[in-house]
């Protein structure tokens, strides 16, 4: 049994590298079109392309319920909110090296766990205090400021990582009462509404072959998100939710190869103690008497995609199915 055991989380953590080496090569398409189209149009484009896809999922849940919020407010929040953090990551990931986009990414969970407190209600212990407070050190390290290089990119990716912690705390507040149905189609329809809404004053014509790279980008995610489903379906939310730090590699490796990012060493200092900080918040949470609602472990999608399918909506649905 234990063996069986470890073998499934191997298997997990193996399809959580792959997930997101999926989620860093979409964010290189992204980095590329982003040279030439602006976040409105990235945004409602993959929206759109997503669109019949993402409503062949919706389509899938046939529990007899209407689509109307029990949580409106919060539904409405979540959804504009999540416009926000798509459009501050897309235009972060173009304006920034990818290695310090993603370090602004890390900080999420600093962020999650400081929101739980007044939205959850969850008692933060000292030692997860102090992993916060080190974590936040570290964004200091990155963004160095009084620095000359500090700009709109840094600003984008910080609101990034506020606002994608804000949206998976709403999420965890009210996923238990709200269907995943409701879930998903009010932010998408948000994306696609308010993009439109701002596309004519931005709208770059399209050649065929930056379209392939729209669809690319779009199935992209899609298999990202479905990795992502396969592994928490096989392994504990602990193995699978630190192999997101995968992702500084593939940064790495990308920013030199493609983009001829070289990034100083302060962003790799900075990273690593967000890293460390992030993986140490993640383990109490995993502890059974540090955390009552594990926000962190509970967030299973990285956040700042116009795409919003929730790898915890699949779960549910899987899970359901194999009661029936």
């Amino acid at each position: 049994m234990r063996l069986s055991s470890l073998s499934n989380n191997a298997i997990g953590a193996g399809l959580a590298l792959a997930a997101f080496a999926v989620f860093s090569t979409h964010d290189v398409i992204v980095k590329t079109l982003g040279e030439t189209y602006s976040p409105f149009q990235v945004i409602f484009i993959t929206a759109l392309l997503s669109f019949p896809i993402l409503s062949v999922v919706l389509m899938s849940d046939a529990k007899p319920d209407t689509i109307q919020p029990k949580h409106p407010y919060w539904i409405a929040t979540r959804s504009i909110v999540g416009v926000v953090t798509a459009l501050c990551a897309f235009y972060a990931v173009t304006a920034l090296p990818l290695s310090q986009f993603y370090a602004f990414i890390f900080a999420s969970p600093l962020v999650i766990t400081i929101l739980a407190i007044p939205m959850l209600g969850e008692t933060v212990r000292l030692r997860r205090g102090l992993a916060v407070v080190v974590g936040l050190i570290g964004v200091l390290i990155v963004l160095r400021p009084g620095s000359s290089e500090f700009g709109a990119g840094h600003i984008a990716a910080l609101v990034a990582a506020l606002s994608g912690a804000f949206v998976s705390i709403i999420t965890r507040k009210i996923s238990a009462e709200e269907r995943g149905v409701v879930m998903i189609i009010y932010p998408m329809m948000s994306n696609l509404v308010i993009t439109a809404i701002i596309l004519p004053f931005v709208y770059v014509q399209i050649p065929l072959a930056h379209l392939g790279l729209f669809a690319i980008d779009t199935v992209l995610v899609l298999v990202a998100m479905w990795l992502l489903v396969a592994a928490y379906t096989k392994a504990d939310a602990i193995v699978v939710a630190p192999m997101q730090y995968s992702q500084i590699i593939w940064a790495t490796i990308f920013g030199i190869l493609i983009f001829s990012e070289y990034p100083e060493w302060q962003t790799y200092l900075g990273t690593a103690v967000i890293v460390a900080s992030g993986a140490y918040i993640l383990q109490r949470e995993a502890t059974g008497d540090a955390s009552d609602n594990t926000p962190v472990l509970k967030t299973r999608t990285r956040p700042g995609h116009a795409m919003t399918l929730r790898v915890g909506h699949v779960l549910r649905r899987r899970r359901m199915h194999k009661k029936d």
